[in-house]
Order: structure tokens, then C-alpha cells, then sequence
């Protein structure tokens, strides 16, 4: 369909609309309203492709005609056409997508989960850093992982940086969160391996013995895991550091691991 055809069009800075898209940039608003933020096209047909449904669709007139928007619009709940100017406001960015959809947040259940599904899981405990987090769902998606599990105060999955590093894998695997209590209950039934990188492992990561299934569990990007969740991992490893850098970036390390277990 051609989405002018079902649309509306808005004009002014000021509308509803716009104004409650351009809050989703805040936690505040995501929360209250379970919505999210998405922008371009290649995520929002990522989206529409495995079953997700935008609320609103709204694109600029240069990408009306476009073939992956008219895919889109055939299923949004509403599409809206708008000016440059209205999605460089919505963005908060001078060179704003041409397509921006708002969705539903979801989360999986802890125990819903079905950890045979893949030999690789990744948990993250309290990571601060949109960036690292979105980064670390799309490093997962690529390599074949069953999904993300958010333990303790993480940052929010579905901020606008987060969802922007993920490229679209947002929408591409499970994603859980729980308490770190509800957590280490969960993990006494995983089947497989728990694997942490510690400070204090002797064991190389390439010389690990992983179990499938194998769930890493990373900590927070300054201070590592708490002794509470160190306790709960069966096999603790460490990624060898030979120049003068002593650590690395969060994203970087769980890639490394991911990649470790996914081989």
C-alpha cells in the first residue's frame, strides 16, 4: 500500500504526536507508556519482519514511496507523514532518519526462557552504558545466542542510544531482566555452565571447559561482579591483558566471550 494513502499529515512542532514520540527519549515517558523509540528504516522492517507491530510510523515525504516503508505501513497501527524538520526534532539530531516507529517494549519471563535453545546466553549485571548494552544485544544476535538476561539496575534497554546500537536486534532475541535475588534462584535450575571473567581466575578463557548450555555472566563496566554472583558461576575465567591497557570495554570483553562459547 502507499502509506499517503492511509496517513495523515503533520506540520506543527507542537502536535500530540510528535511531542509524545520526542518524550520517549525519556525513561520517565518509556516507562509510563511501555513505548519505545526506533529509528530507521532498516530497523523498523527488522521489526515488522519477525512479528513486531509499529504503533505509529512516521517518515518523511523522500521515503514515502520507498517499498521496505510501504511494507511497514501496511501494518502500523498508524502512519504519519512529517516534515524534515519534525524528525530531526523527534530524533534530536540534525541528520534524522527518514523513518522513525514507535513500538511496544517487551520483556521475557525469567522462567519462560528455554535455555536449549542455544548454547550460548549472555546475563549482564547492572551494566550503566546504553551504548555497551546495545552493543552487546547486537553482538549476541550475530553470533546465535538464546538471549540477554538484565540482572540488578541496568540501564534501560529501550532508551533511544541503546536501541540505536543494537542496528535492529532489539527486536532479534529475548530479552529478561530480574532482581539478583530472582536471578541466582533462577540460575540453581540452569542446566549447563555459569561463566564469569574474574580478576582473580587462573583459567584462560581459551582453555575453559564450557558446558552447554553455557550462560556468561558479565558484571558492572567498574566494578566487576559482587562476590554474591561471583559465587553462583562453576567456571571463572580471564581474558589475558599484555600491553599496558589493564582491563577492557564491557562490549568488547562479553564480545570476546560470546565468540569464545558461540564457536
Amino acid at each position: 500500500m502507499n502509506p499517503r494513502a492511509a496517513s495523515r499529515t503533520i506540520t506543527s512542532l507542537i502536535n500530540p504526536t510528535v511531542k509524545a514520540a520526542r518524550a520517549l527519549h525519556l525513561r520517565k515517558a518509556r516507562d509510563e507508556t511501555g513505548l519505545f523509540l526506533v529509528e530507521g528504516l532498516k530497523s523498523v522492517i527488522e521489526a515488522v519482519r519477525l512479528g513486531r507491530v509499529p504503533r505509529i510510523l512516521l517518515y518523511g515525504a523522500a521515503a514515502a514511496d520507498h517499498p521496505l516503508t510501504q511494507e511497514a505501513a501496511a501494518v502500523a497501527g498508524e502512519t504519519v507523514e512529517v516534515s524534515d524538520a519534525i524528525l530531526a526534532k523527534i530524533s534530536r539530531r540534525d541528520n534524522a532518519q527518514a523513518v522513525l516507529g514507535v513500538f511496544e517494549q517487551v520483556f521475557t519471563h525469567l522462567e519462560a526462557l528455554n535455555p536449549s535453545a542455544a548454547r550460548c546466553w549472555v546475563a549482564l549485571q547492572a551494566v550503566r552504558d546504553p551504548g555497551n548494552l546495545g552493543t552487546i544485544l547486537r553482538t549476541a544476535d550475530a553470533a546465535g545466542c538464546g538471549g540477554v538476561i538484565l540482572v540488578g539496575e541496568c540501564c534501560d534497554p529501550y532508551s533511544v542510544e541503546a536501541v540505536r546500537a543494537t542496528m535492529g536486534s532489539i527486536f532479534a532475541l529475548p530479552l529478561a531482566r530480574s532482581s539478583v535475588a530472582g536471578f541466582i534462584a533462577w540460575r540453581a535450575r540452569w542446566p549447563g555452565a555459569v561463566v564469569a571473567t574474574l580478576l582473580t581466575a587462573d583459567t584462560d578463557f581459551r582453555a575453559a571447559d564450557y558446558r552447554d548450555p553455557t550462560l556468561i555472566l558479565m558484571g558492572n563496566e567498574q566494578a566487576g561482579l559482587p562476590d554474591e554472583l561471583a559465587a553462583i558461576c562453576d567456571v571463572a575465567v580471564k581474558i589475558p591483558m599484555r600491553g599496558r591497557a589493564d582491563s577492557l570495554n564491557l562490549a568488547v570483553a562479553t564480545g570476546i566471550m560470546i565468540y569464545a562459547v558461540a564457536r
